[in-house]
């Protein structure tokens, strides 16, 4: 089992600083506002050649109302209770705080190991009067930190040895969420006899499908998540724009491993003013890129409004796999009128994604979510589709043969030979005897003709011209 350690203490004591800073990378979002982090966050960390699972949580509050705040407190307990220890931060500047009494003695009546920690000791006079006070608070000696500056990560190292399991633990892997790498398609030319798609490897059905869910807020992605997983994962509730942090969650489904990551809604760029909420947005954007299939969430009361056609047309853009979520579908009377309404608003949004798979459900309710995910292991499956080179040029003698490129200068523009050079999602090569002369509905129409022989109804589709070189240009 992997050690797990959560990192607590009381709002803008740097807590997600050293989450990062463990880490070794910028996962959680930072910020001088305090409140910044809601949601608990866990990651792989690699801690003096030991491996570990490190959580960062919400900042504590003293409140136990129906606020935003009391919620956020009641992540932070449900994310203790995943933990093997805590790491209690404390301000090392300010010294010992009312707020840091409170939750100290609460965490001392917890079955679970506390560590005290002092962070933001870069220097060490400065803030002996605040470490000498903080034995007060009855967890032993603190150890003193600089997130900020990497100080101090050895002496954690040492305060956790007494809490570490014996047995050793699994090998880290550094390549959470990364995107894939394009093939490199300039050697392509002149190796007619190389068939990329018999010789792409089979995709690893043990590697999780990331799965991204983006909309605007309010639009029930936390909800969304709550449901798949069962579990009160996500902080939810009225309040719009509560998730800041892109969320990663670990998950299965018939036996699929999957990587569902909840995003911060997005709203139109002109009303992001505010610096945290642009980088919630960056954070979410990110998330689009390195996924590989994207929920879009989308609200029945107001469907398909100008942002959403606009973070559509960017998965399209980024090549993802795209799925059309409208939740609160419950609270809809006139059903076929709506989806018919959306089919049409897609249609003429997203010509690239005509067919995009349209999934009607209730977030809250937990109505046709199985649907869902049904949609996203078919979309997966036909956003990793390969096709044999043989197949595709007989095609394409087939299409000119019916209707033949427009001439160039006079003279007949080939067609000369296609190949798939990768899938995810489906790119091809096309050498043409003038690529520049090619026109743009030309090769609308050899797309569409792709999608529809090879049934691609629903995926990005790149085409890509490339010529012949010429023995004798020089």
């Amino acid at each position: 089992m992997t050690f797990t350690l959560a990192i607590c203490g009381r709002p803008n004591v740097g807590k997600s600083t050293l989450f990062n800073r463990i880490a070794g990378r910028k996962l959680a979002i930072v910020h001088d506002r305090p409140g910044v982090t809601r949601d608990w966050r866990e990651a792989d960390a690699y801690l003096a050649g030991r491996n570990l699972k490190i959580i960062d949580t919400a900042g504590l509050e003293d409140v136990l109302d129906q606020s935003l705040e009391a919620r956020m407190r009641g992540q932070t307990k449900a994310a203790l209770e995943h933990a093997n220890a805590v790491l209690f931060v404390i301000d090392g500047r300010e010294g010992v705080t009312a707020l840091d009494k409170h939750f100290a003695s609460w965490l001392r009546k917890q079955d679970i190991p506390v560590i005290l920690a002092a962070n933001k000791c870069e220097s060490e006079v400065a803030v002996q009067a605040g470490i000498a006070e903080s034995y007060q608070l009855g967890l032993g000696a603190p150890i003193p930190l600089s997130a900020e500056h990497g100080h101090g990560l050895d002496l954690l190292y040492e305060a956790l040895l007494p809490h570490w399991p014996e047995e050793e633990e699994e090998d880290y892997d550094e390549d959470e969420f990364s995107d894939d790498i394009p093939d490199d398609i300039d050697d392509l030319e002149g190796r007619e006899d190389f068939d990329f798609a018999e010789n792409t490897p089979e995709e690893d059905e043990t590697k999780p499908i990331k799965i991204a869910i983006v909309g605007r807020p309010n639009a029930g992605k936390s909800t969304l998540v709550n449901a798949l997983i069962e579990e009160e994962r996500m902080l939810t509730g009225p309040e719009a724009g509560i998730t800041r942090d892109a969320i990663t969650i670990e998950w299965e489904y018939k036996d699929r491993p999957l990587r569902l990551v909840d995003t911060a809604g997005m709203r139109k760029r002109a009303k992001v003013v505010d610096t945290l909420e642009r980088m919630s947005v960056e954070e979410s954007l990110r998330a689009i890129r390195l996924a590989q299939v994207v929920i879009l969430m989308v609200d029945a009361e107001t469907p398909l409004e100008k942002q959403d056609l606009q973070i559509a047309q960017l998965v399209e853009r980024e090549g993802r796999a795209l799925i059309l979520a409208i939740n609160k579908w419950d609270l809809i009377r006139e059903k076929s009128e709506l989806i018919d309404e959306i089919r049409y608003k897609a249609g003429i949004a997203m010509s690239q994604l005509a067919d995009v798979p349209i999934v009607t459900l209730s977030a809250l309710r937990g109505k046709n979510l199985n649907k869902l995910m049904d949609t996203v292991l078919s979309t997966y499956s036909l956003w990793n589709t390969r096709v044999s080179t043989g197949k595709m040029n007989r095609w394409l003698a087939g299409i000119e043969s019916r209707h033949p490129a427009p001439m160039a200068q006079g003279r007949p523009n080939r067609l000369r030979y296609i190949t798939q050079i990768k899938a995810r999602p489906p790119t091809f090569a096309l050498w043409v005897s003038r690529p520049d002369a090619l026109p743009a509905s030309y090769k609308r129409y050899v797309v569409n003709a792709i999608r529809e022989t090879f049934n691609l109804p629903s995926v990005p589709i790149r085409l890509l011209l490339r010529t012949s070189k010429n023995p004798y240009s020089n």
